[in-house]
């Protein structure tokens, strides 16, 4: 097969992005699941990447039961970030529990129920803005940042 040059440049200068998925899961009282990640520490909402053949509500539901034991109803999309250092794109939902029970994992030191306060405090600002943006009705939010710092501040 014949590639013009300039359909191979082409190729050969597409980004490519990775797709992660997280849920903001809120309780009656307002306070938001959690996990404190086994690898590094940090305080997230639960999620992880997309897989290829899935839709991105089912891979959230996947990655919140994976994570925590708790089995969700995914609702409305609530925000779209990009890291822009490390070229993923992370789709955040705000999701209600359905059942289940808290539970640890492989990829979660602790699971814990915040307060919105206490996520801010915990969390660092690229991950406690998923949480706040969930839990504003509205439009999705898009938001990028270098994996430290929002951009556009």
């Amino acid at each position: 097969m014949y590639v013009s040059n300039d359909h191979h440049q082409a190729l050969s200068s597409t980004p490519l992005h990775s797709v992660s998925v997280a849920g903001v899961v809120v309780r009656g009282d307002g306070r938001v699941l959690t996990i404190k990640r086994a690898d590094n520490g940090t305080w997230e909402p639960p999620g992880g990447v997309l897989e290829l053949a899935e839709a991105p509500e089912d891979g959230v539901r996947r990655e919140i039961y994976e994570e925590t034991g708790i089995a969700v109803r995914v609702g409305r999309l609530t925000g779209v970030y990009k890291n822009t250092s490390r070229g993923i794109v992370a789709l955040v939902f705000r999701c209600h529990a359905e059942g289940g029970h808290e539970r640890l994992s492989e990829e979660s030191a602790a699971v814990e129920w915040l307060t919105p306060d206490e996520v801010t405090s915990r969390m660092t600002e690229v991950y406690a803005v998923r949480v706040t943006d969930a839990l504003l009705n509205g439009a999705p939010r898009v938001r990028v940042h270098d994996g430290r710092t929002l951009a556009g501040r």
